[in-house]
């Protein structure tokens, strides 16, 4: 009996000394229990005794968790949430480490330490959008003309900062982006005076009523027969129709007077001590100031002596003329070895194999009193230029105008011969206006 009672006793006594080890505990340990996650407890859910934490302590015994392999950590994870609610801190951001292995349970309390980190700084936003790239620009060497050669280019770019940049795309030269002259010209012939040197040299501005001054248009230069004027010019070519109807502006320059009257000096012949390559520079020039030119696209036409001009300025001015289109008339023999253009240039020539003036076959002239020349002939101008221009190859079968072309030249040129049987006369210029516009300056 008295045994008995002993071990009443005893069995009393292990289960006050149980309740006073439970009574002793801190209430704010409840994350620890996690621990027994060693066998297959519910670690975590015993977490959420983190309710009467008063800082989320409970998490930092809630490590030793991690040695539960069943723990059921991801329910764990939510005392972090109740022991934000207590402990004043932002536990939920804890509650997103989703513990794999059950000790996870440890890392949620860890967030009641302090409270989610604050998120990382935002990294620095992209680099300002380098500016386009600078235009190339446009054609040099008019200088200081409205030749919009500096404007032509794209211009330097503007590219918006943060931006691709592409607002400066490269400028496609001096024919891209022309600043057109105002006022735009009214529709009507203008006299001009321009000085060249010591000269005062003439020529009429020809505006059809189809130019607008919103956009770069070609300038024909358009030169006179032997004994003509740009009067007389202007009245009788045959490209101003089909130039006046695409709005292309056209110029008719005065020769001076030479022993037959006006021309123009292209040595030997026909009028002396006279720079008319300069005047035609000059004209240009002046031209693109007061209209909306594109500089690319000039040409050179001209009848007869007007013919003899339109070789001359391709071979001493090919920076200005993009082609030119002669009529009756060849390269001279006596100044052909001075016929060394700056670039290939397209030449497309009109002669008449009845012409009786200036012979298809070539041949001396007298025309012009003191002043002879020698023709090289149709064929053999033709040629030169090819030899010029290094075509190569063989020139193409006559089409139906009667037209053959050297096609394979350098700088994509082309050199052509449309023979006539019309005599002395103008050129073809339903042909020749098609192959001038083919062309523009590099």
């Amino acid at each position: 009996m008295r045994a008995t009672q002993i071990r009443i006793l005893a069995f009393a006594l292990v289960v006050l000394a149980l309740v006073m080890f439970a009574a002793c505990s801190p209430s704010d340990e409840g994350g620890g229990t996690g621990t027994g996650g060693t066998s297959s407890s519910t670690a975590g859910t015993t977490g959420s005794g983190g309710t009467n934490s008063t800082a989320g302590r409970g998490g930092t015994t809630g490590a030793a968790g991690a040695a539960g392999s069943s723990s059921t950590a991801g329910t764990t994870g939510a005392a972090g949430s109740i022991a934000g609610t207590s402990g004043g801190s932002t536990a939920g951001t804890g509650g997103t480490s989703a513990a794999g292995t059950g000790g996870g349970a440890g890392t949620t309390g860890g967030a009641g330490a302090g409270g989610g980190a604050a998120g990382a700084s935002g990294g620095r936003g992209g680099a300002a959008g380098a500016g386009g790239a600078v235009g190339a620009g446009g054609r040099g060497g008019r200088g200081g003309t409205s030749a919009t050669a500096g404007s032509g280019g794209g211009g330097t770019g503007g590219g918006a900062a943060g931006s691709s940049g592409t607002a400066g795309t490269t400028g496609s030269g001096g024919s891209g982006n022309v600043t057109c002259p105002s006022p735009a010209l009214k529709a009507g012939d203008t006299n001009k005076t321009i000085q060249v040197g010591s000269d005062s040299r003439t020529y009429i501005l020809h505006v059809p009523s189809k130019y607008t001054g919103t956009a770069a248009v070609p300038l024909v230069v358009d030169f006179h027969p032997l004994g003509g004027s740009g009067s007389s010019e202007s009245g009788s070519s045959p490209y101003k129709a089909l130039t006046d109807a695409e709005g292309v502006i056209s110029a008719y320059p005065n020769g001076k007077s030479g022993p037959s009257g006006g021309a123009w000096n292209v040595g030997p012949c026909c009028v002396a001590n006279v720079d008319d390559v300069a005047f035609a520079k000059a004209l240009v020039a002046d031209v693109e100031k007061v209209a909306c030119i594109d500089t690319k696209r000039v040409y050179a036409v001209g009848f007869s002596m007007g013919g003899g001009m339109s070789h001359y300025v391709a071979c001493h001015a090919a920076d200005i003329f993009a082609a030119v289109a002669p009529a009756s008339f060849d390269l001279p023999q006596e100044n052909v070895g001075d016929c060394k253009p700056s670039r290939p240039i397209a030449q497309v020539s009109f002669r008449s194999s009845n012409d009786t003036l200036v012979p298809y076959a070539g041949g001396a002239s007298s025309v012009v009193a003191g002043m002879p020349v020698t023709f090289l002939g149709a064929k053999a101008t033709m040629d030169k230029w090819a030899q010029l221009n290094s075509c190569t190859g063989s020139p193409t079968a006559t089409d139906s105008n009667n037209c053959q072309y050297y096609t394979s030249c350098a700088g994509g040129v082309q050199v052509g011969l449309c023979t006539m049987t019309s005599g002395h006369a103008p050129g073809k210029a339903d042909v020749g206006w098609p192959f001038l516009k083919k062309f523009t300056l590099p």
